[in-house]
C-alpha cells in the first residue's frame, strides 16, 4: 500500500485509507483534506509529483485545479458583497456600465454566478494565447448578446465565469481578481493558493499527466449533449501542454488557472462552512455565507447536459455545494456539518471514457468520520 504522509483525526482514517487505494489504483500523485468547524482534521498526501514516479508529492506540493478555482473566484464575489460593496440582485451594468450593450443591460450579478447570464462561449478565438488578453476577452463579452433570456436558462460558464467575476470585482476594487484573493483571502488565511501562480512557486508544482492512452494534446471539451453530439463554436480548445505551461501560469484565467493542494482548497472553502471563519480568521458575517448555499436555479444544464442546481457561485448537491475541476479535483462543503473536503492531484481522467468518483470517494470516507 502506498505510503500517505500526514496527520488526520482518528475518526478520519477512512480518509487516509480511501487515498492511499486512489494511489495504489489510478492516481500518481494527490492530497487531501478535511476541515470541521474551520480545523484541520485530516491533511494527507502521498504518491509522486511527476509522471515518471521519480519525483516525491511533499506536503507543499501544489497542482493546478482548473475549475475548482471557481469556488475561490466565488468566494471574492461573496466578500465584497458581504461588506456592502457589491449587491448580488443589481445589474452588472452598475459596475461594469459597458456590460449594459447588446441587451445586457437586466443581466444581474446572480445571474453569472449562477451561470444563467446566456454568456457560456468564448467563439472566434483561434488560439490559446488569446485568453491571456484580459481586456480583449472582456471587452467582447460586454459587446456580447446573451444567448438565451438571463435568468431563463443555465449553461456552464466554464471560462467566462472567472473573466466575468473577474472584471465585476476588478471595477470595484481596482485590481484583478488574483491580487484581490491573495491580498483578502489567502494572505489572511494563510493559505497556499495562488489563482495564476508566481514564478518563485514553479518548482513546487506537480504538472497535470493526461488520462491513460491520451497524450499532453488531450483537451477540455463540452460534455456530449443528450443526444450523442458536443456543442460547437464555444471557442478554442485548451489541451494538458496548454495547462502544464509557463504562460499560463502567468495569466489571468480565474475560472481555472488556480493553483494549490487539497490543505490550502480544504482551508479557504471552510470558510463558507464554518459561517464565514477558519483557523481563528473571520473573512465574512454568517449571513455572508448564505448565498454559497441559496439555490438560484434548478433544471437542465444547457452546457453539462445534465439537471443542476447553481447558487450565486457553486454547485448544489443536496445538503452540500462545491464544485470540480477538469480531470478530477474536487472541493465539497456542508455548512449542516462545518465540514469541507478537497481532493487535488495530478493525474488526470477522461470521464468520457472512464467513471471519475475518486473525489467523491474521499468525500464519502470523510462523512464516515462524522457518524
Amino acid at each position: 500500500m502506498t505510503d500517505i504522509k500526514g496527520f488526520c483525526d482518528p475518526r478520519f482514517v477512512a480518509v487516509r485509507d480511501a487515498l492511499a487505494a486512489l494511489l495504489d489504483k489510478d492516481d500518481i500523485g494527490a492530497s487531501a483534506a478535511v476541515f470541521l468547524d474551520g480545523e484541520p482534521v485530516a491533511d494527507l498526501w502521498g504518491g509522486y509529483a511527476d509522471a515518471d514516479r521519480s519525483v516525491a508529492w511533499e506536503r507543499d506540493t501544489i497542482a493546478g485545479v482548473n475549475s475548482t478555482t471557481k469556488n475561490m473566484v466565488a468566494l471574492c464575489a461573496l466578500v465584497l458583497a458581504d461588506r456592502g460593496e457589491l449587491d448580488l440582485s443589481a445589474p452588472v451594468a452598475v459596475y461594469w456600465p459597458e456590460f449594459a450593450a447588446a441587451g445586457k443591460e437586466n443581466v444581474l450579478v446572480r445571474h453569472v454566478l449562477s451561470h444563467t447570464a446566456g454568456l457560456p462561449d468564448l467563439p472566434g478565438l483561434t488560439a490559446v494565447e488569446e485568453l491571456y488578453a484580459w481586456e480583449s476577452v472582456t471587452g467582447a463579452l460586454a459587446a456580447r448578446a446573451p444567448a438565451w433570456e438571463p435568468g431563463t436558462a443555465a449553461g456552464y460558464h466554464a471560462l467566462t465565469f472567472g473573466y466575468l467575476v473577474g472584471e465585476i470585482v476588478r471595477r470595484i476594487t481596482g485590481r484583478d481578481l488574483g491580487a484581490f484573493f491573495a491580498e483578502e483571502v489567502a494572505g489572511p488565511l494563510g493559505a497556499d493558493f495562488h489563482i495564476g501562480l508566481p514564478a518563485v512557486h514553479d518548482h513546487r508544482v506537480a504538472p497535470l499527466v493526461p488520462p491513460p492512452s491520451r497524450t499532453e494534446e488531450y483537451a477540455a471539451a463540452a460534455p456530449l449533449g443528450p443526444d450523442g453530439t458536443r456543442r460547437e463554436d464555444t471557442g478554442v480548445a485548451i489541451r494538458v501542454k496548454d495547462a502544464n505551461s509557463l504562460a499560463w501560469r502567468r495569466a489571468r484565467i480565474p475560472a481555472v488557472n488556480g493553483y494549490g493542494n487539497a490543505r490550502s482548497v480544504a482551508l479557504v472553502q471552510s470558510v463558507l462552512a464554518n459561517r464565514g471563519s477558519a483557523g481563528g480568521v473571520r473573512l465574512l458575517s454568517p449571513e455572508g455565507c448564505e448565498p454559497a448555499w441559496q439555490e438560484v436555479f434548478r433544471g437542465d444544464d444547457r452546457v453539462l447536459g445534465t439537471p443542476m442546481s447553481w447558487t450565486n457561485g457553486f454547485g448544489r448537491f443536496g445538503n452540500a455545494f462545491g464544485w470540480g475541476g477538469w480531470g478530477g479535483s474536487l472541493v465539497v462543503s456542508d455548512p449542516g456539518s462545518r465540514m469541507t473536503v478537497a481532493y487535488v492531484m495530478n493525474q488526470m481522467i477522461d470521464r468520457d471514457g472512464q467513471d471519475d468518483d475518486r473525489g467523491m470517494e474521499i468525500v464519502t470516507a470523510a462523512y464516515g468520520g462524522l457518524y
